[in-house]
């Protein structure tokens, strides 16, 4: 995982993020043995090798990716001052984990949990647009009109949705659909059908990225592969390909 170098230092040694800036100018830190004096550097924190006086610097805390299938009636947080069951509490584990971003109370679904800070900026960094698909049941049939606004975007909070894909799942209920989206804003799936008078009876994340929740059930987790993270890590070096693409037909 890319990270700055000055982080690396001083999340994996005994100094501070300031005193780290003080020894990489002072030619004390190498990367892949070659030294390096720009303290924003950024490295690969998984394989490059940083030394410090000669001294290789390892990663103190081993990371770890989860998969839960979020049942109905927890809460998505570390902790609850109203004492309502939380995600943390179904692991029921000694490592320290928090989720990347939020199910709503009711809302079920697929939630991935990890320690690993920059994995999380990485899927929830909205210019990275990573695909998240929800099922639906709303409180009525979706009327061809109001998909079709729903699908290239509308404004709420005088800001307008990137555009949306929803199909329904099943032939024979048009009130239930499928809707994927690139954004993560507060309740914004409910808040988008709320818009033209739908009311969500039920809101299930059936994928997030590369990952489905397969034979998980509810109350259920894993721990993600090494393979499904380095493609969801992938995902930054995928969206970079496919700007230059975007760039390369717009010039020729």
């Amino acid at each position: 995982m890319e990270t700055r170098l000055n982080k690396f230092v001083a999340a994996n040694s005994e100094f501070a993020r300031r005193k780290a800036d003080e020894l990489i100018g002072q030619g004390r830190v190498t990367v892949n043995n070659k030294l390096v004096l720009e303290p924003g550097t950024q490295i690969d924190s998984e394989k490059d090798d940083v030394r410090l006086d000669g001294e290789r610097l390892k990663e103190k805390t081993k990371k770890i990716y989860i998969l839960l299938n979020k049942p109905a009636g927890i809460i998505t947080s570390t902790d609850d001052d109203k004492n309502r069951q939380t995600v943390i509490d179904i692991l029921n584990i000694r490592d320290k984990v928090f989720p990347v971003g939020r199910l709503d109370y009711e809302t079920t679904g697929l939630l991935i949990l990890t320690n690993d800070g920059d994995f999380t900026n990485l899927l929830t960094h909205p210019s990275h647009r990573v695909p998240k698909t929800y099922i639906v049941k709303l409180s009525k049939v979706l009327e061809e009109k109001h998909k079709e606004k729903l699908t290239g975007g509308i404004r709420i909070e005088g800001r307008k949705t990137a555009p949306a894909k929803i199909t329904f799942p099943f032939k024979n209920d048009l009130s239930t659909v499928s809707i994927t989206i690139t954004e993560g804003r507060n309740r914004q799936v409910r808040r988008m059908f709320e818009f033209y008078g739908y009311f969500v009876r039920k809101l299930h994340r059936d994928s997030y990225g590369i990952l489905t929740l397969g034979n998980l059930k509810p109350g259920e987790w894993r721990r993600l592969t090494i393979d499904e993270v380095n493609k969801l890590k992938d995902i930054k070096l995928i969206k970079g390909n496919e700007r230059a693409k975007r760039t390369h037909k717009k010039t020729t």
